[in-house]
């Protein structure tokens, strides 16, 4: 126990030394999510935009307005306009989102063509002004009544209130994958093993050290970032923190089985952390963290359910709330990751923490 407890302390001491690891164990999520966040949270939400209106024709006015007013739900901002130039030159300024003019004979819709994610937003809410007030003008309304359900247990959500946990899942895979091939392999290269291995020392020992270390720095850090998107950027969410807790530190002791691989099959200790950063960097835009893998040709479709991101991501958007997901599934997948770390563990002890092959 006193070994133990003595690795646990030193583990602790190499991690607070390793500024590079507490920057992107620590600062580098929140810096994204803060900055994307606030830059491209609002991303397909345009209850909050703004729309211009140049209407210089009365003819059908109040059937005008009555559309603008139903598309934008009482949330839009409307601004009016009195000269084509002024509406056309905000548009490009974006001190407006987009234009209408009406001049009595058609609508037309102004649009800043650089604006090229948001754009199929506006013209949504374009299609649906242009249908309204077109139905208004006949003296009709809409044969069927369109109602959105949301279908499942989770209510519908905003684009970066799915990739918040897809981050702390990246946060957690990253952390497992350096944990053995970043940083066990440097110990090797510090010669830091070498001296350690020729101590009284078990392997399982400096396993255990090094796994609760990992364990308590990847929950704290994901609950950090939880709670900053929470806190700072009004992203909500409903965890089910027993689920969390189990998920996290199963996918954790996983990722650090998988770093496992790396370490055993590069030979050049200072070549694995490259190895696992680019592994990690290729699963990240494959797993769907940043945009909808339902846009990916179907080979890539079926590379991305290959990867060990795309379940952690799954899972974590599951524990938060954001996705429904069978619970047979979610266990399933917890378990394999814990299976993982069960089954490469010895392996790791056995062949990765001895000194530096020669």
């Amino acid at each position: 126990m006193r070994e133990l407890r003595s690795l646990v302390l030193a583990e602790m001491k190499i991690l607070t030394r390793d500024r590079m690891a507490l920057f992107f164990t620590f600062l580098f999520p929140l810096v994204f999510i803060l900055i994307f966040g606030f830059l491209m949270g609002d991303i397909g939400d345009v209850s909050r935009s703004t729309l211009g209106v140049f209407a210089p024709s009365d003819a059908g006015r109040e059937y005008l307005d009555a559309a603008i007013r139903e598309a934008g739900a009482g949330t839009m901002e409307i601004v009016r306009y009195d000269a084509l130039p002024a509406i056309e030159e905000d548009v490009l300024n974006r001190t407006v989102d987009f234009g209408l003019v009406w001049d009595g004979d058609g609508l037309e819709f102004l649009y800043d063509a650089a604006r090229v994610q948001e754009n199929f937003a506006f013209q949504q809410v374009a299609a649906g002004i242009a249908t309204d007030f077109n139905l208004r003008r006949q003296g009709t309304e809409a044969p069927i009544a369109i109602e959105m359900i949301d279908v499942g247990e989770a209510s519908s959500t905003s684009w970066f209130s799915l990739v918040l946990p897809g981050i702390l899942a990246f946060s957690v895979l990253s952390s497992g994958l350096f944990a053995v091939s970043g940083h066990l392999t440097a110990m090797k290269e510090r010669k830091i093993l070498d001296r350690l291995v020729v101590t009284p020392m078990h392997p399982v020992a400096l396993l255990l050290a090094i796994v609760a270390i990992r364990l308590v720095i990847v929950y704290v850090s994901t609950l950090i970032t939880l709670f900053v998107g929470i806190l700072l950027l009004g992203l909500r969410y409903d965890v089910s923190w027993l689920r969390y807790t189990v998920f996290v530190a199963c996918a954790t002791v996983g990722t650090m089985g998988l770093g496992t691989i790396i370490a055993l099959v590069v030979r050049r200790p200072s070549s694995a952390s490259n190895i696992a950063n680019a592994a990690a960097m290729v699963m990240m835009f494959l797993a769907g963290i940043y945009f909808p893998i339902e846009f990916m040709p179907a080979f890539l479709l079926a590379v991305s359910q290959a990867m060990p991101l795309t379940h952690i991501a799954n899972a974590m958007r599951y524990v938060t709330g954001v996705i429904d997901m069978a619970e047979v599934e979610f266990w399933a997948i917890t378990l394999s990751f814990l299976g993982i770390a069960i089954v490469l563990f010895p392996v790791l002890g056995r062949y990765v923490v001895r000194p530096l092959r020669r």
